[in-house]
């Protein structure tokens, strides 16, 4: 299996619904690393897995979107508990649908939320 792995960052603010979160139920603050995994058992015409320029911009586009940004008060995330899980998910596939018919295979995103703590989401590429 062949893989490239693309990288950015953003900082949120959001607060999370339920007892189970604690004092992160208040409005707070988080810095996360995006990393964007794609993996395909071959490589395309041009012997790459995709174009890593072309990854990291949509990868930039999809953060940018959400960089700086109250997460409680975005439209598409009313009444979600934006965990991160529910994060990577999301970025998964906003990063899906931009590289569409560019990219065949499974893409993962890891969203590490410290040094020590992350979460993941991976699923199938587009055709």
């Amino acid at each position: 299996m062949y893989s490239i792995t693309v990288r950015d960052h953003m900082m949120i603010a959001h607060s999370l619904k339920g007892a189970v979160f604690g004092p992160a139920q208040d409005l707070h603050g988080a810095t996360y690393t995006v990393d964007v995994e794609f993996k395909t058992p071959e490589l395309n015409e041009d012997q790459i897995v995709m174009d890593i320029g072309f990854a990291s911009a949509v990868l930039k586009e999809v953060t940018g979107k959400l960089n700086y940004k109250n997460l409680d008060e975005m439209p598409e995330f009313r009444g979600k508990s934006t965990t991160t899980e529910f994060l990577a998910r999301y970025i998964h596939d906003e990063v899906l649908a931009k590289v569409h018919g560019e990219f065949k295979g499974f893409i993962k995103v890891v969203l590490h939320e410290s040094h020590v703590a992350w979460a993941s989401y991976e699923g199938g590429g587009s055709g």
